[in-house]
C-alpha cells in the first residue's frame, strides 16, 4: 500500500472518532437539545430542589418531554422556583398535573418527573404548577433516622412487644419479694435463738 493512502486513511479514521467523541458528550451533556427553541415554558416551586441543574430532563411516565430552562428563588415565598421548556409536540398537559423531583438511580442525576392530572384545562406557555413534591435529600434522611434511633431506650430497641418486656419484668419483682421474705425469716430465727 501506498503511504499517502495509509496516511489519509488514518487520518479519516481519528476523524471519525473525534466526531463521534463529541456527539457522546454532546448526549450526555444534554446540550444537543440547547438550540430548539420550539416549545413552551412552564413554571413551579419547590420547598427544595437538592441538586437539580439546569438542563436536568423533564420526563412523563419515562419519556423525556423537556429540560429544565431556569432555576430561581422567590424571596416572597421562600422556595425555588423551576421553570422548565416542555418540547411543542407534548402539548395537551392537564392542567392539575403534578411535578416530584426524583433521582436516576441511587446516585444518579436528579430530574423532574410529571404526572398528568384529570383537568379538562390543559397548560399553555406560561402556566404554574400548583402541585409539587420536592426532592430528597439523602443527608436528610440518614440524619431523621439518626436522630428516631437515638431517642429510643435500650429495651425499645429489641424486637419486642411491649406487653412481652412487661410480663418479663414482673416475674423479676415477684421473685425479689420471696428472697427478702426468706432473708427475714432467717434473721427472725436468729434473733429467736
Amino acid at each position: 500500500m501506498n503511504t499517502r493512502t495509509v496516511e489519509i486513511t488514518v487520518g479519516l479514521f481519528v476523524a471519525l472518532g473525534m466526531a463521534a467523541l463529541f456527539m457522546l458528550a454532546m448526549q450526555v451533556s444534554n446540550l444537543s437539545t440547547l438550540g430548539s427553541n420550539d416549545g413552551y415554558e412552564i413554571t413551579a416551586s419547590f420547598q427544595n430542589i437538592g441538586g437539580l441543574k439546569v438542563r436536568a430532563p423533564v420526563t412523563v411516565s419515562g419519556v423525556r418531554v423537556g429540560r429544565v430552562d431556569a432555576i430561581s428563588y422567590d424571596f416572597k415565598t421562600f422556595e425555588a422556583v423551576v421553570t422548565m421548556k416542555i418540547g411543542s409536540e407534548y402539548q395537551g398537559f392537564p392542567e392539575d398535573t403534578s411535578a416530584s423531583i426524583f433521582t436516576a438511580g441511587l446516585l444518579g442525576e436528579q430530574y423532574v418527573a410529571l404526572e398528568p392530572g384529570g383537568s379538562m384545562t390543559n397548560l399553555v406557555n406560561g402556566s404554574r404548577i400548583q402541585l409539587t413534591q420536592s426532592a430528597l435529600v439523602m443527608e436528610q434522611i440518614i440524619g431523621q433516622f439518626l436522630y428516631s434511633a437515638a431517642g429510643k431506650k435500650p429495651e425499645e430497641s429489641q424486637n419486642k412487644p411491649a406487653g412481652l418486656q412487661e410480663t418479663t419484668q414482673a416475674p423479676q419483682q415477684t421473685t425479689e419479694a420471696p428472697q427478702q421474705t426468706t432473708e427475714e425469716s432467717q434473721k427472725t430465727t436468729e434473733e429467736s435463738q
